[in-house]
């Protein structure tokens, strides 16, 4: 049974987060329908730090129950714009947790093994174990995005001529990352999905910074500059993602990321949320267990060299 303290927590988050949930079923326009500097009105960056730390600590103990319970894993799937924060996102949400628990994983152009399978073949093989927290960095959802915006990209594919006709394939992958998250879920993977929301203005300001900065410098590049030259095509093919793939199961969560400190804390509070609704708990022993350990712990007392003078 959850704790009356847990209770009040959770209604804290449940007012943070549920504004930034994609509803099923609904058609999503960005940029209108999600505001990438909007913060709640009673929250300031100076109260940032403190929340954050709270949050951290909550998420690293309910991280430690899920590791103990060996029963659910969770997967966090990052997806977002060139500079959107979500290297700095994982580092500062997943700064409390052991790391024993975590993994963390990058999918870059795919490799020719990688061509040579299915679409959602190399995520499938870093889906986090029973007990863990797996974090993508870009995922599955690329290939109904910069896929998508270059479909150059679905010759490499090997694909049979009838698979890569237009609009049948992106309807198609739609349904079966929906299909496979469904078959996840069943199987006791909770899917969290976050798209860190950032505007073309802001992005700009971030390239800037990276290039007047040397230690910076190699966060940028030239493919950086041609993709941005696509932002009004990401902005439609992510809003169809997230209308198409948002469901009960897996929704969506569109995070304002203009503010780094906001997007954090809205960050750590979603996966603390789907935690707090697992609500793992340690294993409990048996009866005779119970009973050996407090026999085991006398002997282990008598061995020790009595104290005094403390």
């Amino acid at each position: 049974m959850t704790e009356p303290s847990s209770d009040i927590r959770r209604e804290h988050v449940k007012q943070l987060i549920d504004h930034l949930r994609v509803r099923p079923g609904t058609e999503v326009r960005l940029p209108h329908d999600f505001d990438p500097r909007f913060k709640p009105d009673n929250l300031s960056k100076e109260q940032a730090p403190d929340l954050l730390a709270e949050g951290v600590g909550l998420l690293a103990e309910y991280q430690d129950r899920l590791y103990a319970q060996d029963t659910y894993s969770v997967l966090v799937v990052l997806q977002a714009m060139d500079a959107a924060g979500k290297d700095g996102t994982i580092k500062h949400v997943m700064s409390g947790v052991n790391p024993q628990g975590v993994n963390v994983h990058s999918f870059k152009s795919p490799s020719t093994e990688e061509l040579d399978h299915e679409f959602l073949w190399r995520c499938a093989q870093k889906v986090p174990a029973k007990g863990m927290i797996g974090i993508f960095n870009r995922s599955y959802y690329e290939e109904v995005l910069v896929v998508r915006v270059h479909p150059k990209f679905l010759s490499a594919q090997h694909l049979p001529p009838s698979a890569v006709k237009e609009p049948q394939i992106w309807r198609r992958r739609f349904r079966e990352i929906n299909d496979w998250e469904r078959y996840l879920t069943d199987n006791g993977t909770k899917i969290i999905k976050i798209f860190l929301n950032v505007s073309r203005d802001e992005q700009a300001r971030r390239f800037l910074a990276r290039i007047d900065d040397p230690a910076k410098n190699w966060k940028f590049s030239p493919a950086d500059m041609t993709e941005r030259g696509f932002w009004d095509d990401y902005q439609r093919v992510y809003s169809e993602m997230l209308s198409h793939t948002s469901t009960d199961h897996a929704p969506w969560y569109v995070v304002p990321a203009d503010r780094k400190w906001f997007a954090r804390l809205a960050t750590v509070g979603i996966i603390s949320d789907v935690l707090m609704d697992l609500n793992p708990q340690y294993p409990t022993v048996a009866p005779e267990v119970k009973a050996k350990l407090g026999e085991m712990k006398k002997q282990l007392e008598a061995e020790l060299p009595h104290e005094s003078g403390k």
